[in-house]
């Protein structure tokens, strides 16, 4: 796979390659463990997903978060892959990051590049996400919140998931069933849009 040209100037820069009819654009999936990203790049994927999977074993214990995902046997140990074609113009190619803690060193080269994100969270781990969240902020990486709806999960209105999430009101939060590909690609049709928004927005402020 050749990922040349992901290695791009920060955002609103990279945000013109949508308005320039660009083929390609890079886009993250994160969230903390056990939200969803595999799913999600695998359900919304137009090609058989690049993952890095491994089983969970006796050794994670302690080391692992597994509150609320005890039933959970495998992790992303480096990255998820795959890539969807939302029109003739524009292509997504996905990375889903590892969301164990002690995985995190890896997301500095991952978030290379990339136009935006999209951060999963689950409402019952509200937590677990916390670091993506702040993780996005610092590398200024617009992003969305995509609240995967787990089956035993209570459903919150969007605005109680923000405050507890404390992101901007100009952050876009969104319901989604990752493994749905239909829920998954209206989530990244989210995002193009909120990236396009706010690059106009950075743009008319000059």
């Amino acid at each position: 796979m050749d990922f040349n040209g992901f290695d791009q100037p920060a955002f609103p820069q990279r945000a013109d390659a949508l308005n320039q009819g660009s083929r390609s654009v890079k886009v993250m999936v994160a969230g903390g463990f056990g939200t969803g990203k595999t799913t999600m790049v695998g359900s919304v994927s137009d090609i058989v997903p690049l993952t890095t999977e491994e089983t969970l074993t006796q050794a994670s214990a302690g080391v692992d978060d597994l509150v609320g995902v005890a039933d959970k046997k495998s992790t992303t140990v480096s990255l998820d892959f795959g890539r969807i074609s939302l029109n003739e113009q524009l292509v997504l190619y996905l990375f889903g990051t590892p969301g164990q803690e002690r995985f995190w060193f890896l997301w500095n080269g991952l978030f290379k590049g990339a136009l935006g994100a999209v951060v999963l969270v689950d409402t019952r781990r509200l937590q677990s996400s916390f670091r993506a969240i702040e993780e996005m902020e610092r590398l200024e990486v617009p992003f969305v919140i995509a609240v995967n709806v787990f089956p035993d999960a209570r459903r919150h209105p969007a605005e109680e998931v923000r405050e507890a999430l404390a992101v901007s009101p100009a952050t876009p939060i969104v319901d989604c069933d990752a493994r749905d590909r239909v829920s998954s690609r209206d989530v990244l049709i989210t995002l193009i849009r909120h990236v396009k928004e706010r690059s106009a927005a950075v743009l008319e402020s000059r």
